[in-house]
């Protein structure tokens, strides 16, 4: 990975990262069920994102924090 220094004439130094990706087009869809092994833990995963979305607890990405 590339760290670039960037520096601006009134600001501090700043490290930006380069390129993070690798560089092509894939080579065809990811599949996130081959990165979890066993059930336990895809059935965690699916808790976990459950949770997420549909408790009260919790916000969605399209939930409000304050009801209108």
């Amino acid at each position: 990975m590339n760290i670039k220094i960037v520096m601006e004439e009134e600001m501090k130094e700043k490290k930006v990262l380069g390129e993070t990706y690798e560089p092509g087009k894939p080579e065809g869809p990811y599949n996130w069920r081959k990165k979890i092994k066993e059930r336990t833990e895809m059935m965690k995963y699916l808790k976990e994102n459950e949770r997420y979305w549909y408790s009260k607890d919790w916000y969605g990405s399209e939930r409000r924090k304050n009801p209108a």
